[in-house]
């Protein structure tokens, strides 16, 4: 893994993400057109077109042999070691009904593993910046993980794939959590959630098979704060997933949240 290359992406994806988040907020409560992506209710506007034109063309003038996944563009074609993960507009649902809760959301891995997460949250001009084995930051100031010793009183977030809305596991997991904390939150912005856990601001986070292009930011953010990520059943998480169910929050909270969810995936 070649630090150079690292150091050179980080200062990228900064420079790219504001400009990407500066067209979010100009057109905040102000785009034109919007349209349904699926069955499942996920939409787009022309907003995360915008933004996700300029990433992919700066990504791919700076490193033109790197792979690119994103979100509304897909994938480069190119077989690469190096792998960019793009959400130009993580919570384009909210965006759309003017709820001014979504990020933009850049990753860069390396043989399948997270080396550098970058989140801006254009609304606060919050810019929050992970690197493997160098931490986590919020506008240039470190976050770490809460631990909470009251923990059936904190607040837990909630993120789950459209593709698996009324699974009733999922349902009967949603509102286990929900009874068992002071609160379940559901932004629609997971990026978000993430960096909200990495900071300190919230407890944990249940994650039900919701794989996408903006996961692997926030999983490093937390990793690098000195939170938790792991499966249902304890083991850490590790590369990457088509379909995870993950927990995470401060090591010493994880047994507790654990047990939590597995009583609210037992039997129906």
């Amino acid at each position: 893994m070649n630090a150079d290359i690292i150091h050179l992406a980080r200062e990228l994806a900064v420079k790219l993400i504001k400009q990407a988040g500066l067209i979010a907020l100009e057109r905040f409560d102000n785009f034109e057109h919007i349209s349904s992506k699926d069955s499942f209710g996920d939409v787009v506007t022309e907003v995360d077109h915008m933004a996700e034109a300029i990433i992919l063309k700066g990504i791919n003038t700076t490193f033109p042999d790197h792979q690119i996944h994103s979100e509304e563009a897909g994938d480069n074609g190119k077989s690469s070691d190096w792998l960019w993960l793009i959400d130009p507009l993580d919570g384009t649902n909210n965006f759309a009904i003017g709820l001014p809760v979504f990020t933009t959301s850049i990753t860069l891995l390396y043989k399948r593993e997270p080396v550098l997460g970058v989140v801006y949250e254009p609304m606060t001009d919050r810019l929050f910046e992970s690197c493997m084995n160098k931490g986590a930051y919020c506008n240039g100031r470190e976050m770490k993980v809460k631990r909470s010793n009251h923990f059936k009183r904190g607040n837990i977030g909630w993120i789950q794939g459209h593709k698996v809305q009324n699974d009733p596991k999922a349902v009967q997991l949603r509102r286990h959590i929900d009874l068992n904390f002071k609160r379940m939150m559901r932004l629609w912005a997971p990026a978000l959630q993430w960096c909200m856990l990495a900071k300190g601001d919230i407890d944990g986070i249940v994650l039900y098979n919701s794989e996408g292009d903006d996961l692997y930011s926030g999983v490093l953010m937390v990793k690098e704060a000195g939170g938790v990520v792991i499966d249902f059943d304890g083991n850490p998480f590790t590369g990457m997933s088509e379909e995870p169910y993950l927990i995470a929050c401060h090591p010493d909270n994880k047994d507790e949240l654990i047990k939590v969810v597995k009583e609210g995936m037992g039997p129906i």
